[in-house]
């Protein structure tokens, strides 16, 4: 697939958002008329992961529609996602897993902080960590955008304290690069090649949990040729018409997302019925 940023005329047609949002009020009715389904049983505790500039609040309808129907929700605990940016570090304090291939002219004076995403992904994978071993369980990972990038790395480095993920517009390869994201990161010099090649680099360690990955061929914030999934063995890749900054609040994605919850949760039921 041919990697390319977002269209100027899907940026603008972010404005869809809006309708999701004041949707929201009949969306929550209706899960509040809805009674509790048997699909529950099976279902383990879920982690919500915010995008880029936002914070536990934007899921906040979402997760209220899965107490309702009966999951046990959290926020992810790290607060606003500044994708790093406000957690000070050099390279050589992430994780050994990243394996990073450093540039010619790095050094510890001219870093700009290219591995902010890693560093802070290294926060949520030791919290994810922590909180599966609270609750004696493992766990599902809920992200939107970067929240979905985040969760991605939680499941990859963790097989056995995360059961499934799902993500809305995450940006699975490129990092900002093809994502409205880019121009506030060139601000900032940060080499987006760089980034890029690191993530391609990285994802060659395949995620073995289930994942749904849902992305809009209109999002406007991430290209839909970096939200797709081409490299995991256990994907399921589903195609919505939404606005990105409005796929917190869709209904349509909500549906997908209690699905994938159901059907997983099923099965886990299946099973630990046999044994």
């Amino acid at each position: 697939m041919v990697r390319k940023p977002p269209s100027k005329l899907s940026f603008v047609l972010e404005s869809r958002a809006l309708l999701d949002v004041a949707l929201v009020p009949f969306s929550l009715l209706r899960s509040k008329l809805k009674v509790r389904e048997p699909a529950v049983n099976g279902a383990l505790p879920i982690m919500m992961f915010p995008g880029f500039g936002s914070d536990e609040i934007y899921l906040r309808a979402l997760e209220l529609h899965l107490r309702r129907l009966g999951y046990c929700t959290e926020g992810w605990g790290l607060g606003v996602n500044l994708a790093g940016t406000n957690y000070p570090h050099v390279l050589e304090d992430l994780a050994p897993y990243w394996e990073f291939d450093l540039p010619n002219n790095y050094s510890a004076d001219t870093y700009k902080g290219e591995g902010g995403v890693p560093y802070l992904c290294d926060l949520a994978i030791a919290r994810v960590k922590q909180r599966s071993t609270e609750l004696d369980s493992p766990v599902v990972l809920i992200g939107w955008s970067l929240g979905g990038y985040i969760a991605r790395e939680c499941a990859r480095e963790l097989t056995d304290q995360v059961a499934q993920v799902i993500t809305f517009g995450a940006p699975i390869v490129g990092g900002p690069k093809y994502s409205r994201a880019a121009d506030f990161f060139k601000a900032k010099n940060y080499d987006l090649d760089w980034i890029e090649q690191s993530i391609d680099k990285r994802n060659r360690k395949p995620i073995l949990q289930p994942i749904t990955s849902i992305f809009s061929r209109t999002d406007g914030v991430v290209s839909a040729t970096a939200a797709v999934d081409e490299m995991s063995p256990n994907v399921q890749n589903i195609e919505v018409n939404s606005a990105h900054l409005g796929m917190g609040f869709n209904r349509k994605i909500w549906k997908i997302v209690t699905h994938a919850l159901r059907e997983q949760a099923e099965q886990r039921h299946r099973i630990s019925g046999k044994c």
